[in-house]
């Protein structure tokens, strides 16, 4: 199993980071480490997440982020990495594609 992170995927964890080393310096940095060890976790568990959206969503442990994927034969791809706090339309217009 391989798994592709989407650009779009890329610049949420970018902002992530952004806004938690904000907080408090070394804090974007933790925020990564976690979010990439769940996103390493879908090796082992892709595909036995809820669907939301059209989308499999799996929650991350330590943080209030949602990571949103997709899979296909061989191949799991993450699409979104989106902060929970947000509001829902919000998540559900990023998802769908609908505005």
């Amino acid at each position: 199993m391989k798994i592709e992170i989407l650009d779009e995927a890329q610049a949420d964890l970018i902002e992530g980071f952004y806004f938690y080393e904000g907080q408090q310096a070394g804090l974007g940095s933790y925020f990564l480490d976690s979010l990439f060890s769940d996103i390493d976790s879908l090796l082992l568990y892709a595909g036995v997440h809820q669907v939301v959206y059209g989308h499999r969503r799996c929650l991350s442990k330590r943080f209030p982020f949602a990571i949103y994927y997709s899979v296909d034969e061989q191949i799991t791809r993450v699409s979104a990495v989106l902060d929970c706090r947000r509001n829902p339309s919000r998540l559900r217009r990023r998802l769908t594609g609908n505005p």
